[in-house]
């Protein structure tokens, strides 16, 4: 597949995985799905990513990622998938939060926002079952847990 990555930081927090990474796990979500794709990552602080939210969400709150997947006409044939925006002091605190090791959340994030460039989604019940297991998949691929797993 071939990958055409922008990675935007608008960060201050250097606690961010490497672009190598990024790129590997974007890949690892496209798969064979695609043969070529273009994609924007931009890693962003929490102001950014809750006026985001609340402009297209209406949710007045900073979240871990945000997809937005491109809207082209059909007679335009570009293998743009659209942008994810990840909020590094969230996904950060999260994998504090939940005993998971930073890169691995990190992970899940970057696969599960590009999941849903691809159409996936967790609406409803079946949708939500099809994307975690695919994801729990995809993340094995990189011997990263199963983040749905509760440990204690």
């Amino acid at each position: 597949m071939n990958l055409s990555l922008d990675c935007q930081i608008a960060t201050d927090n250097r606690d961010i995985p490497t672009l190598t990474d990024i790129e590997l796990w974007v890949s690892v979500a496209i798969g064979q799905r695609m043969d070529n794709a273009q994609i924007c990552v931009r890693i962003v602080d929490e102001d950014e990513i809750a006026g985001l939210n609340f402009n297209y969400r209406a949710k007045n709150t900073p979240t871990n990622v945000l997809s937005f997947p491109a809207d082209l006409p059909d007679y335009i044939d570009l293998p743009i998938l659209g942008d994810l925006v990840v909020c590094a002091p969230v996904v950060n605190r999260e994998a504090i939060d939940q005993e998971k090791f930073s890169q691995s959340h990190w992970a899940h994030m970057i696969i599960h926002g590009t999941l849903h460039l691809l159409g996936y989604d967790h609406i409803n019940d079946d949708d939500a079952v099809a994307m975690e297991n695919l994801e729990i998949e995809l993340l094995s691929s990189l011997n990263i847990a199963n983040p749905y797993e509760i440990s204690h």
